[in-house]
């Protein structure tokens, strides 16, 4: 029978409360309210002189076709990292499921990459595949290839008869729903903020553009270009789509998902 732990009072589980909601108010609401207020002003890059332009910061960043083009590459990098991310780590996994000898040191290799940064992963990614000096490529050009060209259910099933591919789409798959779908919140989520590191590192949003995503966009004109209102609006309005995928997503996908 499962346990209930039942408080005498308030006043113990606010304390409890206090550490996370404090973390919350200061590193998320504070800095959210800062760019709310400072998105509907105009002010130099030293903050000496400043006044209220309500949603001319708005109009001017929609507006913009470099910031419509920056929302239309981060767009296509985030469906390209969510599902590639998802259906290798997925296809390695059952991979690594198969294994009988060495499965322990397989899946511990696995996980290496997480103690990675993603800023340094980037700048070895870069030393490995660039076209001119990566040691990848140079080996690919030596070889005469040109660079830029649940075990019960399991089980039972087997017995069965069924094949891999029907094993995996009506017992795994549907038993990984859950981890999928959180993972699927966690790699867009991952895409439009924490790809910061990697794009700065390797490319600058470079060339001409083409990995300028939204995220690095807000920091170069805040930060490069000293448009500081700009840079909040864009903030803001990143803020408002990240928060209306994740609510969409499980508003609609959480119903197909089953938890056993």
């Amino acid at each position: 029978m499962e346990r209930r732990v039942v408080f005498s009072g308030w006043l113990f589980p606010v304390l409890l409360l206090l550490p996370q909601l404090a973390v919350t108010v200061v590193f998320f609401f504070w800095p959210a309210a800062q760019a709310i207020l400072q998105s509907v002003r105009r002010e130099d890059a030293f903050g000496l002189s400043t006044r209220f332009v309500a949603a001319e910061n708005f109009t001017a960043v929609l507006g913009d076709p470099f910031y419509l083009a920056s929302a239309e590459i981060t767009v296509l990098f985030s469906i390209a990292v969510a599902g590639l991310a998802l259906a290798s780590g997925l296809l390695f996994a059952v991979m690594a499921d198969r294994v009988v000898r060495g499965a322990a040191i397989y899946k511990t290799v696995l996980l290496l990459p997480y103690a990675v940064a993603p800023a340094i992963a980037g700048v070895l990614w870069l030393f490995l595949f660039n076209p001119s000096i990566g040691i990848v490529a140079v080996a690919l050009r030596r070889l005469g290839i040109d660079w830029n060209y649940l075990l019960d259910a399991l089980e039972a099933s087997a017995i069965d008869g069924a094949s891999p591919r029907r094993r995996f789409w009506t017992i795994v798959f549907p038993l990984l729903a859950p981890t999928s779908f959180f993972l699927l919140v966690v790699n867009i989520v991952y895409a439009f903020f924490d790809t910061f590191g990697i794009i700065h590192n390797v490319t600058q949003g470079g060339p001409a553009k083409a990995t300028e995503i939204l995220v690095y966009k807000v920091w170069y004109d805040g930060m490069v270009g000293l448009d500081l209102g700009s840079s909040a609006a864009q903030s803001v309005i990143l803020m408002a789509i990240v928060i209306g995928l994740t609510a969409i997503q499980f508003r609609f996908i959480e119903r197909r998902v089953h938890y056993a």
